[in-house]
């Protein structure tokens, strides 16, 4: 199950809004045959390692971490796959909750086959979290907030300063990770200082660019910034208050960005959603952030750590975000704690979305 999990990575990028699935064939204790969902309308993970297998996936083990799916879509189902293949046993860590796809487990029992769900859950449902959360409700995206900070929690020094916080590893990580979310969303401040390009300029290409908004109460951005100078090229969307100069929203408007006029985050969240943006990659700066954990709107967590002291004065990550006991403060789940270069990532999710629970 843990390689089936590693395979699944692999399509990071490039098969949502399908989920990451790998897929293990064993005879006996051997490994016959392996593969992964790498491209979306492509083969299924079930499909790829079956084929891999040939002839030995007769009698044999398919161990991946999400039930096969019963439905016709892009492809056909694959319990069917799995049933000519002549599989005797499927062990899958999760059970697939989509209406239309899921109930695989059933359909293979039907059939004769042996069916177990439940090894290694927590650690798939880590890995599809924006998949499950998508199916679980529809009022607003998946929220991830990546940080880069120094050890004592700032994002910039006293000056203002946040080029660079963090490393090499830890920057070219980040493209990596923009290529996985259907948006990737900055403060207005932050793009007005910043004037960042928000695309994705790693070694994977995602299947569809991300969406840029900015949350820009005053609808501040001007044409000469890179996000609306290039919004006819890759779409930039601006979420503005009620109360944004009708001639600043204009002026967006022709230069081909996209203005949305939300009453509030919450309402905001929703008009993404509602455009069709699953998941939502929110990189700063620290006002929105720190007001996305007050409402507890935020999901996962990426926190890059860099050993590096700011002090007293610096720019602090979260700022205004109200204060706990420590008997009743929100306790996050550890996901994911590696190195990237001389850099430190934490990945936290506020609740683990294990589908039935």
């Amino acid at each position: 199950m843990e390689r089936a999990l590693d395979l699944a990575r692999r399509g990071w990028g490039r098969v949502a809004p399908n989920p990451l699935v790998g897929a293990v064939v064993l005879a006996g204790d051997a490994v016959v045959g392996e593969g992964y969902h790498a491209e979306y309308g492509g083969p299924h993970a079930e499909v790829a390692a079956l084929r891999a297998a040939g002839e030995r996936a007769r009698g044999a083990t398919l161990v991946l971490n999400l039930e096969p799916c019963r439905h016709h879509g892009k492809t056909p189902p694959c319990t069917d796959a799995i049933a000519a293949a002549g599989v005797a046993r499927v062990v899958a860590a999760i059970a697939d909750p989509d209406p239309e796809a899921g109930g695989g487990a059933d359909v293979l029992r039907g059939r004769g086959m042996v069916v177990s769900i439940g090894l290694l859950a927590e650690a798939a449902a880590a890995l599809n979290a924006p998949f499950l959360f998508a199916r679980e409700q529809r009022e607003r995206p998946f929220v991830a907030l990546k940080l880069a900070t120094s050890i004592d929690g700032r994002i910039a020094d006293a000056a203002g300063s946040s080029q660079w916080v963090s490393g090499a590893a830890a920057r070219e990580y980040v493209q990596w990770l923009r290529a996985g979310f259907d948006a990737i969303a900055v403060g207005g401040t932050t793009a007005l200082r910043d004037n960042p390009q928000l695309t994705v300029r790693g070694p994977l290409t995602p299947r569809r660019p991300p969406v840029r908004v900015v949350f820009d109460r005053r609808a501040m951005l001007n044409p000469s910034a890179l996000l609306v100078s290039s919004a006819r090229d890759v779409p930039t969307w601006v979420m503005a208050s009620l109360e944004a100069p009708a001639s600043s929203v204009t002026a967006l408007e022709r230069n081909g960005v996209r203005v949305f006029r939300p009453d509030s985050l919450t309402a905001g969240l929703q008009m993404l959603r509602d455009a069709g943006v699953e998941t939502l990659l929110c990189e700063g700066g620290g006002a929105l952030g720190a007001r996305l954990l007050a409402d507890g709107l935020v999901d996962r967590l990426y926190w890059v750590q860099s050993p590096v002291w700011l002090g007293e004065g610096a720019v602090p990550a979260f700022p205004g975000v109200p204060p706990h006991p420590l008997a009743a403060a929100p306790r996050w789940t550890p996901v994911e704690r590696r190195a990237l270069g001389s850099d430190t990532l934490l990945v936290l999710d506020r609740r683990l979305c294990l589908p039935g629970s």
